[in-house]
């Protein structure tokens, strides 16, 4: 149900322009707030901000460089980008690897690093990083990625540590697999490392950890991000929220 919770407020969503970042970006907008949908798909962001209403930001956000300089205004950042690489570690390539570190950890730190400034001068912020249960737990072919996630983990909770006498909240969203096309195209990486044919790989290898057997919908993860952004969760900082069908339960 959509409501006003936040409106007046400023918020960046970071990968917005598919998957979970654009369910994110629709949810932050319905509940009021002005979205800016980033993303290195120019035509996409564009595309879903207008929808929206909100503003779009074309933005490479593996350039760390270039990102450093940048100062943002937002009472709320998302940080949602990523990609994935599944290889064996011995046949990982080193630049891939620090692709990915460089877009799902610096890159959040620097976003973070650029905000922060303004919501400490007003007293209010919010910063959700859309981790894993991979940020959580590890799983075979996906060193990167895995290392990314633990790492925003630890970013995640040292940002509120330093941003709680600010009012500034920071929690991380850890989901299974989720519906979107990053999951989408893991598919035939999956299938080869582990040797099984591509219609197999969702139910033996997605989904085998996960007490629920199904893919994780994006909107339920917007839904705990929206919710996450609002006044009741206040007092919630420093947490790793799962949305994993039970698969840390383990």
């Amino acid at each position: 149900m959509s409501s006003s919770t936040l409106t007046g407020r400023r918020a960046i969503v970071t990968g917005a322009a598919s998957g979970i970042g654009e369910a994110c970006a629709r949810s932050l907008a319905d509940r009021g707030a002005t979205v800016v949908v980033a993303d290195r798909d120019g035509d996409g962001a564009r595309r879903i901000a207008g929808e929206i209403g909100g503003e779009s930001w074309t933005i490479d956000l593996a350039d760390v460089d270039a990102l450093a300089e940048v100062s943002l205004d937002a009472d709320i950042l998302v940080n949602n980008a990523g990609i994935q690489t599944v290889s064996p570690i011995v046949d990982f390539d080193p630049a891939r690897f620090r692709l990915i570190i460089d877009l799902m950890l610096v890159s959040p730190f620097l976003l973070t690093r650029a905000v922060m400034p303004g919501m400490i001068e007003r007293g209010w912020g919010r910063v959700v990083n859309i981790s894993s249960v991979h940020g959580l737990r590890a799983s075979p072919f996906k060193s990167a990625y895995v290392s990314a996630k633990h790492g925003l983990e630890g970013l995640s909770k040292v940002t509120a540590l330093e941003g709680g006498a600010h009012g500034i909240t920071s929690n991380c969203i850890n989901p299974g697999y989720v519906r979107t096309p990053l999951v989408e195209r893991q598919i035939a990486d999956q299938a080869r490392v582990h040797g099984i044919p591509e219609d197999e790989v969702v139910e033996r290898i997605m989904l085998t950890e996960s007490t629920i057997k199904r893919l994780v919908e994006p909107t339920e993860v917007a839904s705990l991000a929206a919710w996450l952004c609002s006044h009741d969760a206040g007092m919630v900082t420093g947490a790793s929220y799962t949305m994993d069908g039970g698969w840390s339960a383990r």
